[in-house]
Protein backbone atom coordinates (compact mmCIF):
# COMPACT_ATOMS: atom_id res chain seq x y z
CA UNK A 1 0.00 0.00 0.00
CA UNK A 2 3.04 2.10 0.68
CA UNK A 3 4.63 1.74 -2.33
CA UNK A 4 1.43 2.01 -4.35
CA UNK A 5 0.70 5.82 -2.90
CA UNK A 6 4.85 6.68 -3.33
CA UNK A 7 4.39 5.58 -7.39
CA UNK A 8 0.81 7.69 -7.20
CA UNK A 9 2.88 10.93 -5.78
CA UNK A 10 5.65 10.40 -7.57
CA UNK A 11 3.63 10.23 -10.88
CA UNK A 12 1.27 13.52 -9.56
CA UNK A 13 5.04 15.25 -8.96
CA UNK A 14 5.79 14.62 -12.79
CA UNK A 15 2.66 15.84 -14.35
CA UNK A 16 3.09 19.38 -11.99
CA UNK A 17 6.81 19.40 -13.55
CA UNK A 18 5.89 18.75 -17.13
CA UNK A 19 2.56 21.38 -16.49
CA UNK A 20 5.31 23.71 -14.83
CA UNK A 21 7.56 23.12 -17.70
CA UNK A 22 4.93 23.84 -20.47
CA UNK A 23 4.13 27.16 -19.51
CA UNK A 24 4.55 29.36 -21.97
CA UNK A 25 7.46 32.16 -21.78
CA UNK A 26 5.80 34.39 -23.47
CA UNK A 27 2.37 35.93 -24.16
CA UNK A 28 2.93 36.80 -27.74
CA UNK A 29 4.94 36.08 -30.78
CA UNK A 30 4.66 38.04 -33.53
CA UNK A 31 6.32 35.52 -36.30
CA UNK A 32 7.95 35.82 -39.39
CA UNK A 33 7.39 39.62 -39.76
CA UNK A 34 9.37 42.52 -41.85
CA UNK A 35 10.55 44.46 -38.68
CA UNK A 36 11.03 47.83 -38.92
CA UNK A 37 11.95 49.51 -36.06
CA UNK A 38 13.76 52.93 -36.11
CA UNK A 39 15.26 53.52 -32.68
CA UNK A 40 17.29 49.75 -33.12
CA UNK A 41 18.00 50.25 -36.55
CA UNK A 42 16.23 47.06 -37.45
CA UNK A 43 14.63 46.88 -41.29
CA UNK A 44 14.61 42.92 -41.70
CA UNK A 45 12.63 40.07 -41.01
CA UNK A 46 12.64 39.21 -37.22
CA UNK A 47 10.14 37.91 -34.65
CA UNK A 48 9.25 39.59 -32.07
CA UNK A 49 8.09 38.08 -28.45
CA UNK A 50 6.17 39.63 -25.60
CA UNK A 51 6.38 38.97 -22.11
CA UNK A 52 3.45 38.29 -19.66
CA UNK A 53 3.92 41.57 -18.01
CA UNK A 54 3.36 43.15 -21.03
CA UNK A 55 6.40 44.10 -22.49
CA UNK A 56 9.22 43.72 -25.23
CA UNK A 57 11.42 40.32 -24.20
CA UNK A 58 13.17 39.30 -27.42
CA UNK A 59 13.33 40.73 -31.41
CA UNK A 60 15.71 38.09 -33.03
CA UNK A 61 15.06 35.45 -35.70
CA UNK A 62 13.25 32.31 -35.32
CA UNK A 63 11.71 32.25 -31.90
CA UNK A 64 10.07 29.17 -30.72
CA UNK A 65 6.49 29.41 -31.47
CA UNK A 66 6.15 26.84 -28.83
CA UNK A 67 7.45 29.37 -25.84
CA UNK A 68 4.32 31.33 -26.70
CA UNK A 69 0.69 31.59 -25.44
CA UNK A 70 -0.62 33.06 -28.54
CA UNK A 71 1.26 33.57 -32.00
CA UNK A 72 0.44 35.65 -34.66
CA UNK A 73 1.28 34.70 -38.18
CA UNK A 74 2.90 38.14 -39.77
CA UNK A 75 4.24 36.44 -43.07
CA UNK A 76 4.49 38.95 -45.66
CA UNK A 77 3.56 41.67 -43.52
CA UNK A 78 5.48 44.15 -41.86
CA UNK A 79 5.97 44.90 -38.19
CA UNK A 80 6.11 47.97 -36.36
CA UNK A 81 5.94 49.14 -32.68
CA UNK A 82 2.58 50.60 -31.66
CA UNK A 83 1.57 53.87 -33.80
CA UNK A 84 1.14 56.96 -31.33
CA UNK A 85 -1.34 59.69 -32.71
CA UNK A 86 0.33 62.99 -31.61
CA UNK A 87 -2.50 65.35 -32.13
CA UNK A 88 -6.43 63.84 -31.43
CA UNK A 89 -9.23 65.53 -29.46
CA UNK A 90 -10.70 62.60 -27.37
CA UNK A 91 -12.02 64.51 -24.68
CA UNK A 92 -15.60 63.33 -25.05
CA UNK A 93 -18.45 64.16 -23.21
CA UNK A 94 -21.87 65.41 -23.71
CA UNK A 95 -21.93 69.90 -23.09
CA UNK A 96 -23.44 71.07 -26.09
CA UNK A 97 -21.29 74.23 -27.90
CA UNK A 98 -18.68 73.14 -26.20
CA UNK A 99 -16.11 72.39 -29.49
CA UNK A 100 -13.03 69.92 -28.34
CA UNK A 101 -13.98 70.00 -24.90
CA UNK A 102 -15.94 67.58 -23.01
CA UNK A 103 -18.40 67.65 -26.14
CA UNK A 104 -20.00 65.62 -28.62
CA UNK A 105 -17.56 67.00 -31.26
CA UNK A 106 -14.38 64.75 -29.68
CA UNK A 107 -14.18 61.20 -29.87
CA UNK A 108 -13.66 58.62 -27.39
CA UNK A 109 -10.44 57.28 -28.39
CA UNK A 110 -10.95 53.49 -28.70
CA UNK A 111 -13.30 53.17 -31.17
CA UNK A 112 -10.80 54.67 -33.50
CA UNK A 113 -7.23 53.73 -32.45
CA UNK A 114 -6.84 49.65 -32.28
CA UNK A 115 -8.52 49.21 -36.05
CA UNK A 116 -5.87 51.39 -37.32
CA UNK A 117 -2.84 50.08 -35.25
CA UNK A 118 -2.47 52.83 -32.85
CA UNK A 119 -1.68 52.48 -29.51
CA UNK A 120 -1.33 55.61 -27.91
CA UNK A 121 -2.72 58.92 -28.48
CA UNK A 122 -1.64 62.39 -27.54
CA UNK A 123 -4.63 64.70 -26.84
CA UNK A 124 -3.91 68.19 -28.52
CA UNK A 125 -5.07 70.25 -25.65
CA UNK A 126 -8.76 69.49 -25.25
CA UNK A 127 -8.70 70.00 -21.47
CA UNK A 128 -6.56 73.04 -19.64
CA UNK A 129 -5.96 73.00 -16.21
CA UNK A 130 -9.31 73.75 -14.95
CA UNK A 131 -10.98 70.81 -16.52
CA UNK A 132 -8.48 68.55 -16.80
CA UNK A 133 -9.28 65.82 -14.32
CA UNK A 134 -12.52 65.70 -15.62
CA UNK A 135 -10.90 64.85 -18.81
CA UNK A 136 -9.05 62.11 -16.64
CA UNK A 137 -11.91 60.56 -15.02
CA UNK A 138 -14.12 60.48 -17.84
CA UNK A 139 -11.63 59.42 -20.95
CA UNK A 140 -8.02 59.31 -19.86
CA UNK A 141 -8.87 56.48 -17.26
CA UNK A 142 -10.94 54.52 -18.68
CA UNK A 143 -9.79 53.50 -22.30
CA UNK A 144 -8.02 50.91 -23.18
CA UNK A 145 -5.63 53.18 -25.76
CA UNK A 146 -2.85 54.59 -23.98
CA UNK A 147 -4.07 58.34 -23.54
CA UNK A 148 -1.65 61.44 -23.24
CA UNK A 149 -1.82 64.76 -23.48
CA UNK A 150 -1.01 68.47 -24.31
CA UNK A 151 -2.89 70.60 -21.61
CA UNK A 152 -4.33 73.89 -23.35
CA UNK A 153 -2.53 77.14 -21.75
CA UNK A 154 -6.36 78.46 -21.62
CA UNK A 155 -7.93 76.58 -18.16
CA UNK A 156 -11.31 76.12 -19.33
CA UNK A 157 -9.24 74.06 -22.65
CA UNK A 158 -11.03 74.33 -26.53
CA UNK A 159 -14.50 75.33 -26.33
CA UNK A 160 -13.72 77.35 -29.19
CA UNK A 161 -15.07 81.19 -29.61
CA UNK A 162 -14.67 83.77 -26.96
CA UNK A 163 -13.04 81.41 -23.96
CA UNK A 164 -10.08 80.63 -25.93
CA UNK A 165 -9.42 84.60 -26.14
CA UNK A 166 -9.22 85.01 -22.83
CA UNK A 167 -5.70 86.42 -21.47
CA UNK A 168 -6.97 86.32 -17.72
CA UNK A 169 -7.54 82.41 -18.12
CA UNK A 170 -3.87 81.87 -19.59
CA UNK A 171 -2.06 81.28 -15.92
CA UNK A 172 1.72 79.59 -16.38
CA UNK A 173 1.46 78.64 -12.85
CA UNK A 174 -2.18 76.65 -12.56
CA UNK A 175 -1.08 75.09 -15.87
CA UNK A 176 2.93 73.82 -14.76
CA UNK A 177 1.17 72.62 -11.42
CA UNK A 178 -1.38 70.47 -12.72
CA UNK A 179 1.32 68.94 -15.11
CA UNK A 180 3.65 68.51 -12.58
CA UNK A 181 0.58 66.90 -10.59
CA UNK A 182 0.22 64.43 -13.53
CA UNK A 183 3.38 64.65 -15.59
CA UNK A 184 2.88 60.70 -15.89
CA UNK A 185 -0.07 61.60 -18.07
CA UNK A 186 0.46 65.71 -19.39
CA UNK A 187 3.35 65.66 -21.78
CA UNK A 188 3.26 69.49 -22.95
CA UNK A 189 0.88 72.31 -23.32
CA UNK A 190 -0.69 74.09 -26.04
CA UNK A 191 -2.17 77.12 -27.52
CA UNK A 192 -4.87 76.97 -30.42
CA UNK A 193 -7.21 79.27 -32.13
CA UNK A 194 -5.99 82.81 -30.87
CA UNK A 195 -6.95 85.18 -32.94
CA UNK A 196 -5.16 88.73 -31.23
CA UNK A 197 -2.34 89.73 -32.96
CA UNK A 198 -0.17 89.21 -29.88
CA UNK A 199 2.41 86.40 -28.53
CA UNK A 200 0.54 86.67 -24.70
CA UNK A 201 -0.70 82.80 -24.95
CA UNK A 202 2.40 81.44 -26.50
CA UNK A 203 4.61 83.14 -24.39
CA UNK A 204 2.80 81.90 -20.81
CA UNK A 205 2.76 78.50 -22.84
CA UNK A 206 6.91 78.52 -22.97
CA UNK A 207 6.62 79.96 -19.84
CA UNK A 208 4.85 76.79 -18.36
CA UNK A 209 6.55 74.59 -19.95
CA UNK A 210 9.62 75.79 -18.40
CA UNK A 211 7.99 75.70 -15.10
CA UNK A 212 6.94 71.82 -15.40
CA UNK A 213 10.33 70.67 -16.34
CA UNK A 214 11.37 72.06 -20.02
CA UNK A 215 8.34 70.21 -21.89
CA UNK A 216 7.68 71.12 -25.19
CA UNK A 217 4.36 72.95 -26.35
CA UNK A 218 2.47 72.66 -29.50
CA UNK A 219 1.07 75.72 -31.43
CA UNK A 220 -1.91 75.81 -34.29
CA UNK A 221 -0.79 79.32 -35.34
CA UNK A 222 -4.64 80.85 -35.41
CA UNK A 223 -6.25 84.07 -37.22
CA UNK A 224 -3.48 86.40 -34.98
CA UNK A 225 -1.84 87.46 -38.72
CA UNK A 226 1.51 86.71 -36.64
CA UNK A 227 5.01 85.54 -38.32
CA UNK A 228 5.08 82.25 -38.77
CA UNK A 229 8.90 82.43 -39.03
CA UNK A 230 9.46 84.53 -35.57
CA UNK A 231 7.55 81.90 -34.09
CA UNK A 232 9.80 79.12 -34.78
CA UNK A 233 13.10 81.24 -35.19
CA UNK A 234 12.77 83.34 -32.72
CA UNK A 235 9.81 82.08 -29.66
CA UNK A 236 10.23 78.34 -30.34
CA UNK A 237 12.66 76.51 -28.00
CA UNK A 238 14.40 73.74 -29.55
CA UNK A 239 11.74 70.69 -28.80
CA UNK A 240 8.66 72.79 -29.32
CA UNK A 241 6.14 72.18 -31.82
CA UNK A 242 4.26 73.59 -35.09
CA UNK A 243 1.01 71.79 -35.72
CA UNK A 244 -0.93 71.80 -39.40
CA UNK A 245 2.49 71.87 -41.19
CA UNK A 246 1.14 71.42 -44.32
CA UNK A 247 -1.76 73.92 -43.72
CA UNK A 248 -2.46 77.29 -43.83
CA UNK A 249 -1.93 80.00 -46.63
CA UNK A 250 -4.77 82.47 -46.16
CA UNK A 251 -4.42 86.33 -44.72
CA UNK A 252 -4.36 85.36 -40.73
CA UNK A 253 -2.42 81.92 -40.92
CA UNK A 254 0.83 81.84 -42.86
CA UNK A 255 1.93 78.58 -44.80
CA UNK A 256 5.40 76.82 -45.35
CA UNK A 257 5.36 77.69 -49.30
CA UNK A 258 5.88 81.70 -50.50
CA UNK A 259 2.49 82.70 -51.90
CA UNK A 260 4.46 84.14 -55.16
CA UNK A 261 6.34 81.58 -55.97
CA UNK A 262 5.01 78.59 -54.33
CA UNK A 263 8.18 77.46 -53.22
CA UNK A 264 9.14 76.52 -49.83
CA UNK A 265 10.13 79.29 -47.18
CA UNK A 266 14.04 79.01 -46.64
CA UNK A 267 13.42 79.47 -43.01
CA UNK A 268 11.59 75.70 -42.32
CA UNK A 269 14.88 73.86 -43.19
CA UNK A 270 16.66 76.66 -40.74
CA UNK A 271 13.64 75.94 -37.74
CA UNK A 272 14.20 71.76 -37.92
CA UNK A 273 18.27 72.68 -37.57
CA UNK A 274 17.52 75.18 -34.72
CA UNK A 275 14.91 71.80 -32.96
CA UNK A 276 11.57 73.00 -34.10
CA UNK A 277 9.63 69.76 -34.69
CA UNK A 278 7.19 70.01 -38.07
CA UNK A 279 4.06 67.88 -37.15
CA UNK A 280 1.18 67.37 -40.08
CA UNK A 281 -1.72 67.60 -37.53
CA UNK A 282 -3.95 66.64 -41.00
CA UNK A 283 -7.36 68.50 -39.17
CA UNK A 284 -10.54 68.84 -40.98
CA UNK A 285 -8.85 71.34 -43.52
CA UNK A 286 -5.01 71.97 -42.56
CA UNK A 287 -3.73 69.91 -44.62
CA UNK A 288 -3.31 70.99 -48.35
CA UNK A 289 -1.36 69.39 -51.45
CA UNK A 290 -0.70 72.57 -52.43
CA UNK A 291 1.96 73.30 -49.69
CA UNK A 292 2.33 69.48 -49.60
CA UNK A 293 3.38 68.77 -52.89
CA UNK A 294 6.02 72.13 -53.71
CA UNK A 295 7.03 71.15 -49.62
CA UNK A 296 8.00 67.53 -50.01
CA UNK A 297 9.66 67.79 -54.01
CA UNK A 298 11.95 70.46 -52.05
CA UNK A 299 12.65 67.07 -49.24
CA UNK A 300 10.75 68.67 -46.63
CA UNK A 301 8.82 65.70 -45.24
CA UNK A 302 7.18 65.95 -41.96
CA UNK A 303 9.08 64.53 -38.16
CA UNK A 304 5.63 63.92 -36.48
CA UNK A 305 3.01 62.60 -38.85
CA UNK A 306 -0.23 62.62 -36.79
CA UNK A 307 -3.91 63.12 -37.29
CA UNK A 308 -5.99 65.94 -35.36
CA UNK A 309 -9.11 63.26 -35.10
CA UNK A 310 -12.18 64.73 -34.36
CA UNK A 311 -16.03 64.40 -35.17
CA UNK A 312 -15.46 66.46 -38.18
CA UNK A 313 -12.27 65.08 -39.48
CA UNK A 314 -12.48 61.53 -39.73
CA UNK A 315 -14.96 61.25 -42.18
CA UNK A 316 -13.57 64.41 -44.13
CA UNK A 317 -10.44 63.88 -46.02
CA UNK A 318 -8.46 62.77 -43.03
CA UNK A 319 -10.16 59.51 -42.18
CA UNK A 320 -7.43 58.31 -39.92
CA UNK A 321 -3.83 57.80 -39.38
CA UNK A 322 -3.37 54.91 -42.03
CA UNK A 323 -4.75 57.54 -44.29
CA UNK A 324 -2.70 60.34 -43.43
CA UNK A 325 0.61 58.20 -43.92
CA UNK A 326 -0.54 57.01 -47.14
CA UNK A 327 -0.79 60.59 -48.33
CA UNK A 328 2.98 61.16 -47.61
CA UNK A 329 3.82 57.32 -49.08
CA UNK A 330 2.51 58.72 -52.37
CA UNK A 331 4.44 61.92 -51.80
CA UNK A 332 7.18 59.86 -51.53
CA UNK A 333 8.07 59.75 -48.21
CA UNK A 334 9.80 56.06 -47.53
CA UNK A 335 8.29 53.58 -45.37
CA UNK A 336 11.17 53.38 -42.99
CA UNK A 337 10.59 57.41 -42.18
CA UNK A 338 7.09 56.89 -42.21
CA UNK A 339 7.38 54.49 -39.49
CA UNK A 340 9.64 56.61 -37.88
CA UNK A 341 7.25 59.69 -37.79
CA UNK A 342 4.79 57.44 -36.20
CA UNK A 343 6.44 55.40 -33.13
CA UNK A 344 10.10 56.51 -32.63
CA UNK A 345 10.16 60.28 -33.46
CA UNK A 346 6.82 61.54 -31.46
CA UNK A 347 8.18 59.16 -28.23
CA UNK A 348 10.92 61.54 -28.27
CA UNK A 349 9.34 64.61 -29.04
CA UNK A 350 6.72 63.84 -25.88
CA UNK A 351 9.03 62.61 -24.13
CA UNK A 352 7.80 58.86 -23.55
CA UNK A 353 11.40 56.94 -24.67
CA UNK A 354 9.34 53.68 -23.53
CA UNK A 355 6.84 54.01 -26.33
CA UNK A 356 7.63 53.78 -30.10
CA UNK A 357 10.30 51.06 -30.41
CA UNK A 358 11.18 47.37 -30.21
CA UNK A 359 13.83 47.41 -27.46
CA UNK A 360 13.87 44.55 -24.47
CA UNK A 361 12.23 46.12 -21.77
CA UNK A 362 9.90 48.76 -23.65
CA UNK A 363 6.23 48.88 -23.86
CA UNK A 364 4.93 45.64 -25.64
CA UNK A 365 3.36 47.08 -28.20
CA UNK A 366 3.13 46.20 -32.17
CA UNK A 367 1.28 46.78 -34.84
CA UNK A 368 1.53 44.81 -37.68
CA UNK A 369 1.05 46.20 -41.37
CA UNK A 370 0.06 45.13 -45.08
CA UNK A 371 1.16 47.45 -47.77
CA UNK A 372 -1.48 46.71 -50.32
CA UNK A 373 -0.10 47.23 -54.19
CA UNK A 374 -2.81 48.82 -56.63
CA UNK A 375 -4.49 52.13 -57.34
CA UNK A 376 -5.37 54.24 -54.82
CA UNK A 377 -6.19 58.28 -54.58
CA UNK A 378 -5.58 60.41 -51.61
CA UNK A 379 -7.55 63.88 -51.47
CA UNK A 380 -7.73 67.13 -49.74
CA UNK A 381 -10.61 69.34 -48.35
CA UNK A 382 -9.87 71.72 -51.16
CA UNK A 383 -10.51 69.07 -54.13
CA UNK A 384 -7.22 68.07 -55.10
CA UNK A 385 -6.65 63.88 -55.80
CA UNK A 386 -3.42 62.55 -56.19
CA UNK A 387 -2.85 58.45 -56.78
CA UNK A 388 -0.83 55.92 -55.31
CA UNK A 389 0.06 52.07 -55.81
CA UNK A 390 0.46 51.09 -52.81
CA UNK A 391 -1.20 52.01 -48.95
CA UNK A 392 -1.06 50.80 -45.52
CA UNK A 393 -3.97 48.43 -43.80
CA UNK A 394 -3.50 47.58 -40.46
CA UNK A 395 -3.32 43.68 -39.65
CA UNK A 396 -3.04 43.00 -36.11
CA UNK A 397 -2.92 45.66 -33.11
CA UNK A 398 -0.97 44.58 -30.10
CA UNK A 399 -1.13 46.98 -26.61
CA UNK A 400 1.01 45.16 -23.76
CA UNK A 401 1.03 41.82 -24.97
CA UNK A 402 -2.61 41.75 -25.76
CA UNK A 403 -4.03 41.50 -28.99
CA UNK A 404 -6.86 44.27 -29.14
CA UNK A 405 -7.44 44.00 -32.67
CA UNK A 406 -7.14 40.96 -35.20
CA UNK A 407 -8.69 41.79 -38.98
CA UNK A 408 -8.33 38.37 -40.48
CA UNK A 409 -8.04 35.98 -37.78
CA UNK A 410 -4.12 35.76 -37.82
CA UNK A 411 -3.66 34.74 -34.05
CA UNK A 412 -3.30 31.89 -33.01
CA UNK A 413 -5.30 30.65 -30.88
CA UNK A 414 -7.85 34.07 -31.54
CA UNK A 415 -8.56 36.03 -28.41
CA UNK A 416 -11.91 35.41 -26.71
CA UNK A 417 -13.92 38.11 -25.54
CA UNK A 418 -13.92 38.44 -21.93
CA UNK A 419 -16.04 41.22 -20.37
CA UNK A 420 -15.68 43.55 -23.58
CA UNK A 421 -12.24 42.79 -23.61
CA UNK A 422 -9.81 40.49 -25.55
CA UNK A 423 -8.89 37.89 -23.51
CA UNK A 424 -4.87 37.34 -22.89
Amino acid sequence: MQRKHLIILMLLSSQVIQAQSADPEYAVIIKGGHVIDPKNNINELMDVAINKAGKIAAVSKNIDPKTASRVVNAKGLVVTPGIIDMHTHNFAGTEPDNYLRNSYYANQPDGFTFRVGVTTVVDAGSAGWRTFEKFKDQTIDRARTRVLTFLNIVGEGMTGGLPEQNNADMDARLSADMALKYKDLIVGFKVAHYNKPDWVPIDRAIEAGKIAGNIPVIVDFGGSGLSLEELTMKKFRPGDIYTHTYGGGGKEREAITDPLTGKLRPFVFEARQRGVIWDVGHGAASFSFSHAIPATKAGFFPDVISTDHHGGSMNSAMKDILNVMNKFLTLGMKVPAIINSVTWKPAQVIHREQLGNLSVGSEGDVTVLRIRKGKFGVFDQMGQRIEGKQRFECEVTVKGGRVFYDLNGLTNPLPKVVGGLPSL
